[in-house]
């Protein structure tokens, strides 16, 4: 018998690890879809204090957090280290020194009590966010993935196969959010404070660019809509113009939302694919999950998105995309290591 149909037959427990970013987080997930525990512990409040995240003192907390909070994930998931089948982490891509403090966890547990270890990818562990929240979704789906770093158009076409349709070229949308958010003094997070103040914003108040890119029709470009901003802002402080940073948020807001949709439909469009999900940061941005869920709905695709606490960095995505991992047979040696530039699809 082999091993996948060796897994479909009893349950597979995973312990498994995120530490990327500025989140610390352990979780234990079953069958890649029940999510036993999902401890979080965030540094949001200290890399507040400097406007974005210092990675210095991130990988100093991740440091300081790491065994607590995986200690914490197992006790409230009432099982043991012994009870696990596979142990997973995050091994990029990410600030390298925080995802140091991850994997050498991983592995030192891994080689302790002899479970197996299975790196996996940060970016599809977002997109496998949406097997926890959606039981019924399987491949094949066009999967929209933004956050702080990243802004992919991908092709699921399988568990742990994925076409990159499209990528930014500059500025992830996320990256964006947090640029503009800080001129016009709102500061950081950036994403959750624009979507709070755009509400009371008029989104058509300034003409912002939708910026497209000649030679990959899904690719993204945030930078120049970014100078656009600061030029506006800029422009009105010269000539004693008084700013709406509400307009501005709003304006922003909807320029960003307008183009992630129009890729993102056309990208279904040429896949013929009947269904639409979205993970990542930016992904419970209220303005833009209200502007797909209308695109989709207007198109007859099923459309599926993560609740904001498996949007944002977590562990039990993690051991969502783990558990296809194991079934297929993945299994890595302690000479794995952070590769904070990994590709989605590298092995």
């Amino acid at each position: 018998m082999d091993t996948e149909t060796t897994c479909r037959n009893q349950d597979i427990t995973i312990l498994a690890i995120e530490s990327s970013c500025d989140e610390t987080a352990a979780a234990v997930v079953r069958n890649g879809r029940e999510v036993l525990s999902n401890i979080i512990s965030s540094q949001i409040d200290l890399h507040t204090l400097y406007g974005g995240v210092v990675p210095e003192i991130a990988s100093r907390k991740h440091t300081e957090r790491i065994n607590q909070v995986i200690a914490e994930a197992l006790q409230t998931a009432g099982m043991t280290l012994r009870e696990m089948d596979a142990i997973a982490v995050t091994y990029g891509p990410g600030l390298v020194g925080a995802l140091l403090v991850g994997v050498s966890a991983a592995k030192a547990i891994s080689f302790a009590s002899g479970i197996p270890l299975i790196g996996v990818h940060h970016i599809e562990g977002h997109i496998s966010a949406n097997y926890i929240e959606h039981k019924e979704l399987e491949p094949p789906y066009v999967c929209l993935v933004v956050s702080g770093g990243h802004s992919h158009l991908v092709q699921v076409t399988d568990y742990g196969e994925y076409e990159i349709m499209g990528r930014t070229r500059d500025d992830a949308a996320g990256e964006a959010f947090d640029k503009v958010a800080r001129a016009i003094g709102l500061g950081y997070p950036g994403g959750p404070k624009i979507d709070k103040v755009a509400k009371e914003g008029n989104p058509d108040a300034i003409k912002f660019p939708r910026a497209k890119v000649a030679d990959a029709v899904y690719d993204f470009s945030f930078s120049g809509l970014k100078s656009a901003v600061l030029n506006y802002l800029n422009s009105c402080e010269m000539k004693g113009i008084e700013i709406s940073q509400a307009d501005v948020a709003a304006s922003f807001q909807k320029a960003v939302v307008d183009v992630l949709v129009e890729h993102s439909m056309n990208a279904v469009q040429e896949c013929g694919a009947k269904k639409f999900a979205i993970a990542g940061g930016v992904a419970s941005n209220s303005a833009l999950r209200s502007a797909l869920e209308e695109a989709c709905n207007k198109r007859g695709i099923a459309f599926y998105r993560p609740s904001p606490v498996l949007c944002t960095d977590n562990a039990a995505m993690i051991g969502a995309a783990a558990y296809y991992e194991y079934r297929k047979g993945v299994r890595h040696g302690y000479d794995l290591n952070a590769v904070p530039n990994l590709k989605l699809g590298a092995v």
